[in-house]
């Protein structure tokens, strides 16, 4: 299955997402988080976070509005009935905390065949309101060979 590397370092647009409290409670309680740092106010502050502290995988909801257009994106050429999810990886910077405003920018990094499928690699880089990085994040995809 021959795949395409033109689109190996195009960036998208930015994506801005202001994280709040009630956001991150909700995926706190959906991932079977329990900490009150991720609840409580003071809890947080105590425990040394600016305001109520976000759980690290909050990363994925800030994230996605930004990778989605590349992995969507025709010039990349994803085949979707053949994809599957192959890795996620982060390097995590400055805590999230509600009240930041986290904007990430997102490239194709690498896209390439081995073994008869396709691997397509992008790069996110989340920064917070300080322009202080937040998380770096690795996101592999793998198209199956057809036939």
């Amino acid at each position: 299955m021959p795949v395409n590397s033109e689109a190996i370092g195009k960036t998208y647009p930015p994506f801005e997402y202001e994280v709040g409290k009630e956001k991150i409670g909700e995926y706190a309680r959906a991932v079977g988080e329990e900490s009150p740092i991720y609840f409580d106010r003071a809890a947080a502050r105590e425990a040394g976070f600016r305001d109520v502290a976000a759980p690290p995988m909050l990363a994925v909801v800030y994230s996605t509005g930004s990778v989605a257009p590349g992995i969507f994106d025709p010039d990349v050429g994803i085949d979707f009935s053949m994809m599957v999810h192959g890795s996620q990886e982060f390097e995590w910077g400055e805590p999230v905390c509600a009240g930041d405003v986290i904007t990430t920018v997102t490239s194709v990094k690498d896209i390439s065949e081995k073994g008869g499928m396709g691997f397509y690699v992008f790069e996110s880089v989340s920064t917070n309101q300080d322009g202080d990085q937040v998380v770096r994040g690795t996101w592999t995809n793998i198209v199956r060979g057809g036939s």
